[in-house]
């Protein structure tokens, strides 16, 4: 019989992320399908909050690993962490959450197990009795169902994909879990973040923003308004506290020596060239084309556009309400009605 392990990170005196929650939520989902038990292991500073957060959770036993040492993000750490939790446990199956800690272990830890690991899975599921994960090709316009036989299978699970878990909060029972740390070689200083008003990229965001090539273009009095549109969408984005995507023709405008939006990087791109978020609403603003929509926003729940061309493939075709209008002007007036 399968028996499941959910594996996280757990930083002291916080509960769990909800991208970790999500990951929780779905194991409990695979667990019921196929008719078994799964445990919790945490590994961290100090996971005792993490594991009160979700002690009516259903997990036979929560497991952890303690200790400073666990605190900072470190492949060393990390992988030892996990490799010992897995070891306790026993679990055919492990399972957690995609973030750079997971992913950035998976295979190694996979490895020291002699088992098989997997990323980027959308979905978790039973088919007569076995496991069966979901994930996407070409991206995402193929869904592919897969299963393996090899034991210990480590799998990494996306975020978006299934509600966050929710539950009381309790007195968890945590059973401790040795592990030596190895040799660090690498120590970590501190943290340098940006200021989170320059944050554009937000993924638990409820509103994704995207922008498209049209915000640098001639505007209909044949002037360029790029430090107006520059203005206008991170005044938008400020307000709303909105996440910012952005087509590919617009990010790849600074290397053809055209003008553009300062704050743009690769990282805010979206569709066939770049991510796909999961936002509950997003809204397209001067864009055109099928790539950055149809791929782009496919796990978008609700979507909106901004267009002057009310016959644009695109918005006739992909979103759920459109607005004829100019883009500038309606995002000064929705800014105007947010600062209010």
């Amino acid at each position: 019989m399968e028996t499941i392990l959910f594996l996280s990170p757990a930083e002291a005196g916080s509960p769990l992320s909800k991208n970790a929650l999500e990951a929780l939520a779905t194991t409990k989902q695979l667990a019921d399908a196929l008719g078994t038990t799964f445990s919790v292991g945490l590994w961290g500073d100090d996971p005792k909050v993490a594991a009160d957060g979700i002690a009516s959770c259903g997990a036979t036993k929560i497991l952890a690993v303690t200790g400073a040492e666990f605190a900072q993000p470190r492949y060393a750490t990390d992988a030892a962490a996990a490799e010992a939790l897995a070891r306790t446990d026993g679990a055919t199956i492990v399972i957690g959450p995609s973030g750079s800690r997971w992913n950035r272990i998976l295979a190694g830890v996979a490895h020291r197990l002699g088992g098989r690991a997997d990323s980027h899975v959308t979905g978790l599921s039973a088919v007569e009795g076995s496991p069966v994960i979901a994930r996407w090709y070409y991206r995402q316009r193929m869904e592919s169902l897969q299963t393996r036989t090899q034991r210990p299978w480590l799998l990494a699970v996306e975020s978006g994909i299934a509600p966050a878990w929710q539950g009381t909060p309790g007195a968890a029972t945590v059973e401790a879990v040795a592990c030596t740390p190895p040799a660090a070689r690498s120590k970590v200083a501190g943290i340098e973040a940006q200021a989170a008003d320059l944050q554009t990229i937000r993924p638990d965001a409820n509103l994704l923003f995207v922008t498209g090539a049209g915000w640098t273009k001639k505007q209909p009095d044949g002037q360029v308004k790029v430090e107006q549109a520059q203005k206008l969408i991170l005044g938008f984005l400020g307000l709303s506290r909105a996440s910012l995507g952005s087509t590919k023709s617009l990010v790849d405008l600074h290397g053809e020596g055209q003008a553009t939006l300062t704050f743009l990087t690769h990282m805010n791109q979206v569709g066939q060239t770049g991510s796909t978020p999961r936002h509950a609403k997003g809204l397209a603003t001067c864009c055109h084309g099928e790539e950055p929509h149809t791929v782009g926003w496919r796990f978008i729940g609700e979507r909106r556009a901004i267009s002057l061309d009310a016959n644009c493939g695109w918005a006739r075709g992909k979103a759920d309400v459109l607005y004829v209008a100019d883009a500038f002007a309606v995002v000064e007036k929705v800014n105007e009605l947010l600062a209010k």
